[in-house]
């Protein structure tokens, strides 16, 4: 797409916000109930965007897509669901946390999550903060984090959703949820299913995409207990098994393939005593992968870790308008791998975090934490929040920070090449946020500036073997747009949408040169509009031009794509809610890819039934 048309595009999608929104899928993080609760007690300066039940199942399985169609991360995929990484405010995949109930679950391997290793099924809601949060959150919260969360209520009511989809390349996408609770207990369980052939055609004559098919299993369990009117104990459980045949490039290339098996536990003490609120925490978390170099042969490369967390949280009410919150965290890590000699690290980290409302409109909240550890030097982190209420209409948020990501363990244990005398990635950050609501109108413009030292690049030493070493200083800044809006038009007409754009400029500072896979432009958009028990919504992606190579050599840029979605469904029943849909993804059939040579599919289409009760 050229440049007039991009810019066509936006204006496009801009002018059409004050007409159409789509807020019952997207909200800010007032509306909704989460069990991280830090996430929603201290990101004073920060927008947190929910991502509910409705919006997940709009999209694929995989969590890619729903964070793809409805946020400003840009993802660069291997194909439809090969390994996806994606690139938060200009910065690498190591650079975005992932959170699960308030854990940090990136690899201990290579700092990642790769979210075509996350079924969005398996969860009550997701929610994306841009921005710092190594304070609260520890390694890799540079561009920002992703949270994973399961929500457990005491309302007394059961309730069960059962969603069923079919689609082209012999896709399925199963899910089942209950929750269900009394005065004193409390049960969730999600489980889901997700498996495809995934043999699309490509853009290529007599080629398709060979080798790529998957499936993956998720089972989530949350479970609370109230022993007594101060005291709950809450469990929190989850189980991920995949495989994956990695898609060819050429078909001469030998056939690959990958599994994972991950396990996350995570138990909770909560204690409510007057004005100290105590949480004791204890994670295991699990993390286990093979390579087939060859899947003729039983011949495999693996790598497994173990994680046990140690958590405990103390909160104290000064009063109304101030609170006091020290966490200290031990987290001991044991890991090894095919190249990779076993090795244990232990970490220990202590947190103070302060939030004042000295008056009505105005409150800031402070942070500071320090690492201690053998393996490397850790800084000093802190952060500061400030919100401002101008009016109803208009509010003010800014935030400075100072985040971090560690050497992972490929980067200091490596067979031959690791290099321990590594230092942390650190950044510098501020951001500032301008918040507009009217009535059902939700708009926000924010700036950032990022500036990130240390960076760990793997390069060719004397001897020609890749090693890590602490070589580039980064800078990273933009704008980020996000707008909703809803409204009955007439009797029974509801019309809903939200949009999302981001300018990013993420410079390697040693060359000035734009970093790869990041683009200039991203743009989202989303509009349903309901009539009775009659709906039918449309999704917009465009993802801008990208640079594939160091030198910004434009011979080799890969061009910008928009894709489109429709989808439409029907409600039955009285009582229960019964609906049954379709969709036509990529419905241009616009030929793209997200990385060079890895293409991902054109028209195809999609069925679903979901059942609640």
């Amino acid at each position: 797409m050229k440049k007039t048309q991009f810019y066509i595009l936006f204006l496009g999608l801009l002018c059409s916000l004050p007409v159409f929104a789509q807020n019952d899928t997207i909200n800010v993080l007032d509306e909704v109930f989460l069990t991280d609760t830090k996430l929603k007690d201290f990101s004073t300066g920060q927008q947190v965007t929910v991502l509910n039940d409705s919006v997940l199942k709009k999209n694929g399985a995989l969590l890619t897509s729903a964070l793809n169609f409805n946020t400003n991360i840009y993802f660069k995929e291997n194909g439809l669901g090969m390994v996806s990484s994606p690139s938060f405010r200009g910065t690498t995949a190591s650079q975005t946390a992932v959170l699960w109930n308030g854990i940090n679950i990136n690899s201990q391997f290579n700092g990642q999550t790769d979210f075509n290793a996350l079924n969005a099924g398996g969860f009550d809601n997701i929610s994306v903060r841009g921005g710092g949060g190594s304070v609260v959150y520890g390694t890799g919260a540079i561009g920002g984090t992703v949270h994973l969360n399961t929500n457990l209520d005491f309302t007394g009511k059961t309730k069960q959703d059962i969603f069923f989809q079919y689609g082209s390349f012999n896709t399925l996408d199963a899910r089942y949820k209950i929750k269900t609770s009394g005065k004193k207990w409390s049960l969730s369980l999600a489980a889901a299913r997700n498996s495809s052939d995934n043999d699309y055609e490509w853009p290529i004559e007599g080629r398709e995409n060979e080798n790529g098919k998957f499936y993956n299993s998720n089972l989530n369990l949350g479970f609370a207990y109230r022993l007594n009117e101060k005291n709950t104990l809450k469990l929190y459980s989850e189980i991920f098994d995949g495989e994956r045949h990695f898609s060819l490039i050429r078909p001469s290339e030998t056939k690959t393939k990958y599994q994972n098996f991950d396990t996350r536990n995570l138990l909770e003490w909560v204690g409510e005593y007057g004005d100290f609120i105590s949480v004791a925490r204890l994670a295991h978390l699990n993390e286990n992968y093979k390579f087939y170099g060859n899947i003729t042969e039983n011949q495999s490369s693996s790598g497994k870790a173990q994680t046990l967390i140690g958590k405990y949280d103390l909160n104290y009410s000064i009063s109304k308008t101030l609170e006091l919150n020290a966490v200290l965290t031990n987290t001991y890590t044991d890991g090894s791998g095919s190249g990779i000699t076993e090795n244990t690290r232990n970490i220990f980290s202590s947190a103070f975090l302060m939030k004042h409302r000295p008056f009505q409109k105005f409150q800031y909240e402070l942070g500071i934490r320090k690492e201690i550890t053998e393996n490397y030097e850790s800084p000093l982190l802190f952060s500061a929040g400030t919100h401002y209420d101008f009016t109803d209409f208009y509010s003010l948020k800014m935030n400075i920070s100072r985040n971090f990501r560690i050497p992972t363990y490929n980067d200091l244990y490596w067979a031959g090449a690791g290099n321990l005398n590594l230092r942390p990635e650190t950044s510098n950050q501020v951001e500032l946020g301008n918040h507009f609501k009217h009535r059902n109108l939700k708009f926000s413009l924010t700036g950032y500036y990022i500036r990130i030292d240390d960076t760990i690049r793997w390069l060719p030493s004397s001897s020609n073997i890749w090693r890590p070493e602490n070589e580039e200083k980064v800078e990273t800044y933009g704008i980020e747009v996000l707008a909703g809006w809803e409204k009955e038009i007439f009797k029974d007409h509801q019309i809903n949408a939200s949009g999302t754009y981001a300018y990013t400029v993420s410079e390697n500072m040693n060359t000035g040169y734009q970093l790869i896979y990041v683009p200039f432009h991203k743009a989202t958009g989303a509009l349903t509009y309901a009539f009775k028990d009659f709906s039918i919504d449309y999704q917009l992606l465009y993802n801008g031009e990208v640079f594939t190579r160091s030198d910004n050599n434009s011979r080799y840029s890969m061009d910008a794509y928009t894709v489109s979605n429709l989808g439409i469904s029907y409600d039955l029943g009285k009582t229960n809610t019964y609906k049954i849909g379709a969709r036509v993804l990529n419905i241009l059939n616009e030929e793209y890819q997200s990385v060079e040579n890895r293409w991902m599919p054109g028209r195809n289409f999609n069925i679903y039934l979901n059942l609640n009760f």
